[in-house]
């Protein structure tokens, strides 16, 4: 690709360390959703440090530009780029390397993130990766930032032993919308409305391990255990950034798994309603067999804590593809979660109040899925009489027990060209999508509605290729 240089681009500037925050171009001037919006932590948890540390970055995204020649020009004069790497951003990292090294040759690249742990062979095939540290960063950054000379290429991360030893981090290091339309409803430096509540919102993580072993993820691979963050730091971090950017409309609660570790729960069940400026409604994840293990724990936190959202992985309504997927949860957990809510919702109705919804994880296109494995799925999804569905086609990530084993027989669709979260590629060879594109039309209604009560067949049929939400 030739590079137009503007003509101050090849000037020095003051500050020597770049940090790209890495995403789609234009994400931060005219998204197509709003999950494109949220801010990483990972970077952001960096940067703190390395500026209470006295070492200084500039940071700029590709989601604040439409063009890489944009992006090119913004690299010139800087003797360090940092990047985090994730699989789907992996693309945008190895094109934003060259164009670094050709901005600026003598130039050094240091990468780090999930992708550098799952696909290590992938990132040192990237000659432009001069640096790649595989696993938490929070341990060397410092040290990396101050001379990575003094390392080898590959590196071994150090992280935290709890997220207690985290400090809080500045949102002001996070980058900003990039067209006067976003700005009006972003509410920088906290973060836009995701559907799931009011804005302003506020994303952050309680917790950074998810212990069950799906084969489809790949988070435990490259993510070690740690102690989780504690209660009164959650809340006294919601009261800050309440009192210094709000007053704040919800919460987005990120961690993999929320509703894990029944102690930490109890407690954030009597504190954050007692503690917090508001009781503020919250998105947050757990899982139906959980839900099943503890479910006056469960209610109780739906109706005293406002979690409005609640975020399950049900993945597959079928038994036989939970197993295919290791998910260690069945058919009759996922229908206990989903007839506990309903029943919560209706009461919470009848009260006066905001009734709970589920936003519900459901995969299609899974190797050994079969039509009535599928139809079993949506009857799932249409017995939540509160849903809002993101649905994808499985993909096979390195890192995954499943990816390495699709990845090695040759049946990934996916590359290092194309990695990426659009829910509705095709992924695998094998799978005959435009069976889920018809079903998700509604073309098999009547066999996925045989079975289901009046109540659940009244509801819409069809689901559009806008339920295909970024996995």
């Amino acid at each position: 690709m030739e590079i137009n240089l503007h003509p101050k681009a090849a000037q020095v500037v003051e500050a020597r360390r770049l940090w790209l925050d890495l995403g789609d171009l234009g994400d931060l001037v005219n998204p197509a959703g709003s999950h494109e919006q949220w801010q990483d932590h990972g970077m952001g948890l960096l940067r703190t440090i390395l500026h209470q540390h006295g070492i200084q970055t500039d940071m700029f995204s590709p989601r604040q530009h439409t063009s890489w020649e944009h992006v090119a020009n913004r690299m010139a004069g800087y003797d360090m780029l940092f990047m985090n790497v994730r699989s789907y951003t992996f693309p945008v990292a190895y094109k934003a390397a060259q164009l670094f090294k050709a901005m600026n040759p003598n130039g050094t690249v240091l990468t780090g993130g999930m992708h550098a742990t799952v696909a290590l062979d992938e990132m040192k095939d990237v000659a432009e990766f001069d640096h790649i540290a595989q696993g938490p960063g929070e341990g060397i950054i410092v040290d990396l930032a101050s001379d990575p000379a003094i390392f080898p290429r590959v590196i071994l991360g150090v992280g935290s032993k709890s997220m207690a030893e985290w400090p809080m981090i500045d949102r002001e290091l996070w980058p900003k919308p990039a067209s006067r339309k976003l700005a009006r409803g972003f509410n920088w430096p906290l973060e836009p409305d995701s559907g799931w509540g009011p804005p302003p919102v506020v994303t952050l993580l309680t917790s950074r391990v998810c212990p069950w072993q799906c084969v489809f993820c790949n988070e435990a691979s490259y993510i070690p255990n740690m102690g989780r963050r504690p209660v009164e730091m959650v809340i006294e971090e919601l009261n800050y950034l309440d009192e210094t950017y709000g007053p704040l409309g919800s919460v987005v609660i990120h961690d993999s798994r929320f509703y894990q570790n029944p102690s930490w729960l109890r407690e954030w069940l009597e504190k954050y309603p007692r503690m917090a400026n508001k009781v503020w409604p919250y998105w947050a994840a757990a899982r139906s067999d959980t839900v099943r293990q503890w479910p006056d724990l469960f209610e109780a936190l739906v109706r005293e804590t406002n979690w409005n959202t609640v975020s399950i992985g049900f993945e597959s309504g079928s038994d036989r593809v939970l197993r295919i997927l290791n998910k260690e949860c069945t058919e009759e957990d996922n229908l206990f979660a989903i007839d506990l809510l309903n029943r919560i919702g209706d009461e919470m109705e009848a009260e006066g109040r905001d009734a709970p919804k589920f936003w519900a994880n459901i995969m299609l296109g899974i190797p050994g899925e079969e039509p009535e494995d599928a139809f079993k799925t949506m009857r799932m999804l249409k017995s939540m009489r509160r849903v809002m569905p993101s649905i994808s086609f499985y993909a096979p990530y390195p890192g995954s027990a499943l990816g390495y084993q699709l990845i090695a027989e040759g049946k990934s669709l996916m590359s290092k060209d194309n990695y990426h979260r659009f829910p509705d590629d095709e992924k695998l060879t094998g799978i005959d999508y435009q069976f889920y594109r018809d079903l998700l039309a509604g073309r098999y209604d009547d066999q996925v509605n045989a079975g289901l009560d009046a109540e659940a067949r009244r509801r819409e049929g069809a689901y559009s290729m806008g339920d295909l939400a970024k996995a």
